[in-house]
């Protein structure tokens, strides 16, 4: 007879036997994550060390600050853009790459970002779009305006229109409605363009940006025209521009947000980054653009979320062992963790798939930041139940964290209308 121990034993060599005889994996920083090249690894490293040493505690400033003291001249904000930029991991260095790599060097340095503070994150890829924007349209002009130096945004959102901006083919729009008056309009001439109106109090870095591409109805000749927009690059110390003021809200507090106001500003029509005839792409492009960024900087969020209930689960006693002995806890952990993996494997697909694709997919990007902002405010809020009433503190970081991911659920698109949206571009016209 053979002894016990040999029997059915794995080949010396094997895969398997390799194995520790109870076996239990590890996860890498970001969670089941695929071989990273050694470029990706020094990237997530440095961003997260970033994140981890500027970013959190900067955050946690900012949110005890009043928004008028967030963006003055000697904040702590200021910090945040410094480091950042010494990163050298701006739209320059994305664009340097083939679009496979860059499209995961972003999911990279995105999540870390949004696991330090997802505000600053939005911050700072809001500040990326007039660049990102004018690079994808290939306008050199406009590029030698959007230098990486400048903090950039992206005005769309207007007081009377704001779901209205993401249904820019009208897909979504009642035939017994009325859109009314347009808050904003670029009328453009013969000889330049000229922007009268607002945009809404909910433009990220309203209050800082130095430069904006601006999302707006056109009048050409025949009066302004809501299925016939424009997008300009604004350079906003232009003659007329002027800002609201900044934005007091309960979430995302380190991220400035603060309306703009166009009062006849003049610019030649070199400024006007996508007439009528291309704004349906432009705006395809920004908001595929802008809902991928959120879907990866909100994993990063879930994530923290997730690393913090987890590390305390560890640390709290209750019944004579740590909380994690208890069922429950360790079961409501685990959802944590499934949901953060989901948004991450669903966010890097949709941004990879869509700059790798010759024309990207609209509704896999709205799927990814439905997904992941959703679940970042549910692995947040289980979170907040783990700590229990310390998690209710401002002593605490779960409690901001909770409040930024609430307001991820309305920014860039209410996900309600997102996923109405995203349902249109499912529709087969073939089929009648």
């Amino acid at each position: 007879m053979f002894p016990p121990t040999t029997i059915g034993t794995p080949a010396p060599g094997s895969m398997i036997g390799a194995w520790a005889r109870d076996p239990k994996g590890s996860l890498q920083l970001s969670g089941a994550e695929p071989a990273l090249s050694a470029e990706e690894q020094d990237v997530q490293r440095r961003v997260h060390e970033f994140a981890a040493e500027v970013m959190r505690p900067v955050g946690r400033r900012l949110d005890r600050m009043s928004p008028e003291e967030v963006i003055a001249a000697g904040s702590p904000l200021w910090d945040v853009y410094r480091g950042f930029a010494g990163l050298g991991l701006g739209v320059d260095r994305f664009l340097e790459l083939e679009p496979q790599p860059m499209a995961r060097m972003m999911c990279l340095v995105f999540e870390e970002l949004g696991w330090g503070d997802a505000g600053l994150a939005i911050s700072l890829g809001a500040s990326m779009l007039p660049r990102l924007t004018a690079a994808k349209f290939g306008n050199r002009f406009l590029l030698e305006r959007t230098a990486p130096s400048l903090i950039g945004c992206w005005g769309a959102a207007e007081p009377r229109h704001g779901s209205d901006v993401v249904d820019a083919n009208g897909h979504l729009f009642d035939p017994r409605g009325d859109y009314g008056r347009p808050d904003c309009v670029a009328t453009i001439g013969a000889d330049g363009v000229v922007i009268n109106g607002r945009k809404a109090e909910w433009v990220s870095n309203g209050s800082i940006a130095q430069v904006c591409i601006l999302q707006c109805v056109a009048d050409t000749g025949n009066g302004p025209d809501v299925r016939q927009g424009c997008f300009v690059v604004v350079p906003l110390d232009a003659a007329g521009v002027s800002r609201g003021d900044p934005l007091d809200k309960i979430g995302q507090r380190s991220l400035n947000q603060g309306g703009l106001i166009f009062d006849n500003v003049e610019l030649p029509l070199d400024y006007v980054l996508a007439g009528p005839e291309d704004y349906l792409r432009a705006c395809y492009s920004t908001l595929s653009d802008g809902n991928a960024i959120m879907a990866v900087t909100f994993t990063g969020a879930a994530r923290a979320a997730f690393e913090l209930a987890l590390g305390f689960a560890h640390e709290r006693r209750q019944g004579g062992v740590p909380i994690i002995r208890h069922q429950n806890v360790a079961y409501r952990l685990f959802h944590m963790y499934r949901k953060v993996e989901a948004a991450r494997a669903l966010s890097r697909r949709a941004l990879v798939y869509n700059y790798t694709q010759p024309e990207p997919a609209m509704h896999v990007a709205m799927a990814a930041k439905i997904t992941s902002t959703q679940n970042s405010f549910e692995v947040a809020s289980d979170a907040v139940q783990i700590f229990g009433a310390r998690g209710l503190t401002a002593q605490y970081p779960i409690e901001k964290i909770f409040r930024d991911t609430r307001a991820s659920l309305i920014e860039d698109g209410c996900n309600e209308v997102l996923a109405i949206k995203g349902g249109s571009y499912l529709i087969d016209d073939r089929a009648g």
